[in-house]
Order: C-alpha cells, then structure tokens, then sequence
C-alpha cells in the first residue's frame, strides 16, 4: 500500500488521585475544553469529554504518528496544570488510567453513552463502572492495583 491509513479511536478513563471530588460542575466545561484543545494541538481531535467530579472519559482519534502514552501523559499534565491556575491547588490525577480501542461500529453506542456519565454515575460507582469496563473488554487486573 503505497500511503498510510489509519484511524485509532481511543477511549481514555482516568480519575483524579484518590478518586477527590475535585472536578466541580462549575469547572468541568472548561477543563474539557482545555483537554479537547490540548488534543487538537497535539493531531488528535476530541470525539467526546465527560465525567463526574472524580473522573473523566475522553474519546478522540489517536494521531498517526504518536503513541497513546505520550498523548495521555500530556493531557494528564497540561490539564493538572490548568486546574492548578483555576485554584484547585491539590489537583492530581491517579498515576494509571484505562485505554480501550473502540471500532467504528461502536461509536455511537459509546458517544451516547458518554453522554449520559451523570445519570449512570446516580446508579453505578465508579469503581464499579472500571471493573465492567474491564470484564467486557476482556482486561486482565488485579483489583489491589486499579485504585491510587
């Protein structure tokens, strides 16, 4: 094939250090758009952000010549950052994360279900959402591990 062709859809998860209620609805808005940026500068455009105070659920395409280490580090500092300049001076986010490859043929089921972090989260913990997430995907884990 004489060109390169690709499109990563990628599903981050990451919670704030010690699961802190530290993502207010006030500042939510705002630190999506900081981290949608910090995507698009970086060649990855944000399909979807959301989440509840404790952590956040981040769709976007992975650029083609990066790899998904160096993208989640960098949005998880930039927007560490930030948050530290909005006055949530403890901010930090736990040290792993969860990152999933989504086919084109989920795409909507997982968009929407994004979109609806506020209504599941009344229903299901977080914790409890992660260890769904990894029992579908197959993901091996040991739970003494998943939690900072």
């Amino acid at each position: 094939m004489p060109q390169a062709l690709d499109q990563i859809l990628v599903h981050l998860i990451t919670s704030t250090k010690y699961c802190t209620p530290s993502i207010t609805p006030a500042l939510r808005p705002r630190l999506y758009e900081y981290m949608a940026g910090t995507l698009e500068r970086m060649g990855c455009p944000s399909m979807q952000i959301a989440g509840t105070t404790d952590h956040i659920h981040v769709l976007f395409l992975l650029g083609p010549a990066l790899a998904a280490s160096h993208v989640i580090g960098e949005i998880k500092k930039s927007s560490a950052k930030w948050m530290k300049t909005q006055g949530v001076n403890t901010f930090a986010w736990q040290s792993g994360h969860g990152i999933f490859s989504i086919g084109e043929p989920q795409l909507d089921r997982i968009l929407n279900y994004l979109q609806s972090q506020e209504a599941t989260h009344k229903k299901v913990s977080f914790q409890d959402e992660v260890r769904w997430l990894l029992k579908h995907q197959k993901v091996a884990y040991d739970e003494r591990y998943v939690w900072d």
